[in-house]
């Protein structure tokens, strides 16, 4: 379910997805340590599980003839709601997931006249990607930052934990302290940087 966090005084609001469907995602436990951080920072953070959220396969036609999902309108309301992303992407071929980018291709759609790029625009991003394999997504990462640049969004340096299916736990905490920090950090770097920014 979709778990947002109770109202604070910060201007910091930001919206957390995962590129993975995935019951047991690696990606979705490195994305709810960034979470963490980001809320010990003093941040509201909504976690959009994107299983909530059905849109299909991207088609320029269907989109003609049947108009916007109710899943992509519900979820670029939070988009739109947001000053701030963090986003945890696993790697399909050296690249980004065929889930994440279906879903920035429909939310980057425009909906009333409203630019396709409102809910990336000038927004602060955390990207942030966990494999089992040796490189940990880092291969995907650059071209995932270059579709949230494109879309005018301000990508921080991105975090890659490899061999994850030995560093995390059932519960979703992390052995590595090195790797764990550097996911704490990537959200608190995201909700500081909103804050400073306001």
């Amino acid at each position: 379910m979709t778990q947002q966090m109770t109202q604070s005084m910060s201007q910091a609001h930001i919206l957390a997805i995962t590129g993975s469907n995935r019951k047991d995602s690696m990606n979705r436990k490195a994305l709810s340590i960034a979470v963490a951080g980001a809320r010990e920072a003093g941040a509201v953070v909504t976690v959009a599980d994107l299983r909530e959220f059905a849109m299909p396969i991207y088609d320029a036609d269907s989109h003609e003839a049947n108009g916007l999902p109710e899943g992509m309108l519900a979820l670029r309301k939070l988009a739109m709601a947001a000053n701030g992303l963090l986003i945890a992407s696993p790697e399909y071929n050296a690249s980004i997931t065929p889930l994440l980018k279906n879903t920035i291709d429909w939310l980057s759609q425009s909906v009333n006249g409203e630019s396709g790029s409102a809910p990336f625009a000038n927004k602060i991003c955390g990207l942030m990607g966990a494999s089992n394999g040796a490189f940990g997504t880092i291969r995907a990462l650059p071209h995932v930052s270059y579709i949230l640049s494109n879309l005018g969004a301000f990508v921080l340096p991105v975090v890659a934990v490899p061999r994850a299916g030995e560093l995390m736990n059932a519960d979703g905490t992390i052995k590595d302290e090195r790797a764990g920090k550097m996911l704490h950090q990537l959200g608190k770097k995201v909700a500081e940087t909103i804050i400073k920014l306001s």
